[in-house]
């Protein structure tokens, strides 16, 4: 049996892997801070350099390849015209700008206030985190919070075609 597939389709199912590919892990990111923070708040400083490496070799290539697939898509199937098309446009461009210039400067600093926090905890002792730790993971996960609803809405009115 042969299978017969346009080229188009396979640069929608890569459109949709590279979406999956780039905002997939950013979905529990909270299920992850809860469960490091219970277990060993010492541990922090290194999952916030992992959320922050997932940053910029995940979700920004990631991003730029949806765009890609997405430019291709919409060119091909001339549906430039569509609301659908337009709001993931717009929503990449938002969150391209949001997470290179909102969201890196204050992961790097969240990396550097926790580490600073983590060393003056005295020996193995309980760690208190600063105000400035504390208001950087508010204004993270609040944007990220964000950020992943723009994702989510936008999965949806490709899905149904708005």
């Amino acid at each position: 049996m042969l299978l017969a597939v346009a080229f188009w389709e396979v640069v929608l199912a890569l459109h949709i892997i590279a979406v999956v590919f780039a905002f997939g892990a950013t979905l529990a990111y909270p299920v992850l801070l809860g469960a490091v923070t219970k277990a060993d708040t010492r541990a922090l400083p290194a999952l916030y350099r992992a959320l922050h490496a997932i940053s910029q070799r995940v979700i920004m290539p990631g991003l730029a390849a949806i765009v890609v697939f997405g430019v291709y898509l919409a060119s091909h199937l001339d549906l430039w015209h569509t609301f659908f098309v337009q709001w993931g446009l717009g929503v990449s461009i938002v969150i391209g700008g949001v997470e290179g210039a909102f969201l890196s400067r204050r992961e790097r600093r969240l990396v550097e206030v926790a580490d600073r926090d983590v060393a003056a905890a005295a020996g193995d002792g309980p760690v208190t985190f600063s105000a400035e730790h504390d208001s950087l993971v508010r204004t993270i996960g609040a944007v990220g919070a964000l950020m992943d609803l723009l994702v989510l809405l936008t999965i949806y009115f490709m899905a149904t075609r708005t």
